[in-house]
């Protein structure tokens, strides 16, 4: 198999992506989240599905769409508007943090840079540049683990951990395409490209891909 076009790989998912849902915050900046409610729902969003992101975040933020009103809210009230996501108690206590933070260092809004929000309580890199991309449309390079699986499948990068996947992507991956990788990756990983036996006979890259460490496929 030759090597890898990455740019075809790109426009062949951005096609294909039309049949797709989007990811949970894609959805949410699409309909004119702000920076901050974009960070409080990726918080919301780890190790949750996105169904339960969604509608969790349509709770909240009917009760609270700024630190100030977030900080105003009792702690077992948010608790109770934010459940089931995953480990609500310890996310409504990191979103009580992080509002007085942002109030306390920045007036109360989201740094539009990558390093500030890493000195938040419970905000990785996976967070941070996906808040600069959804919340301010800048570029960044997010991995989670679809785009980390991914990325490793089709032969792109090798890599272990995600946070080097970002670095290999960051050198590796044109520019133009660091916005919505990471979207389009999430979306074909839900649909498609399934960490165990992905759906290989209907997949729109499936003659660019390498199967690296694909078992079995349907």
């Amino acid at each position: 198999m030759k090597k890898l076009n990455i740019d075809e790989f790109v426009d062949a998912l951005s096609q294909a992506y039309a049949h797709w849902q989007a990811p949970v915050i894609t959805l949410l900046s699409n309909k004119g989240a702000t920076p901050y409610e974009v960070l409080v729902s990726t918080v919301l969003s780890l190790r949750t599905k996105d169904e339960v992101t969604a509608a969790a975040s349509v709770r909240l933020f009917e009760r609270a769409r700024t630190p100030r009103q977030m900080l105003l809210l009792d702690e077992k009230e948010l608790q109770q508007l934010i459940y089931p996501v995953g480990f609500y108690i310890t996310k409504a206590q990191r979103l009580k943090e992080i509002s007085g933070i942002l109030l306390d260092r920045y007036n109360g809004a989201v740094p539009d840079t990558l390093a500030a929000p890493l000195e938040l309580p419970g905000v990785g890199r996976k967070t941070a540049n996906l808040v600069l991309i959804e919340g301010f449309g800048k570029a960044g390079v997010c991995v989670d683990t679809h785009v980390h699986r991914i990325s490793n499948r089709i032969g792109y990068v090798k890599t272990k951990r995600p946070d080097d996947t970002e670095m290999a992507l960051r050198r590796k991956l044109p520019r133009k395409h660091w916005i919505r990788y990471n979207e389009l990756l999430v979306a074909f990983g839900q649909v498609i490209c399934r960490p165990i036996s992905p759906f290989c006979s209907r997949c729109p890259v499936a003659h660019m891909c390498r199967r690296i460490g694909v078992d079995k496929h349907r």
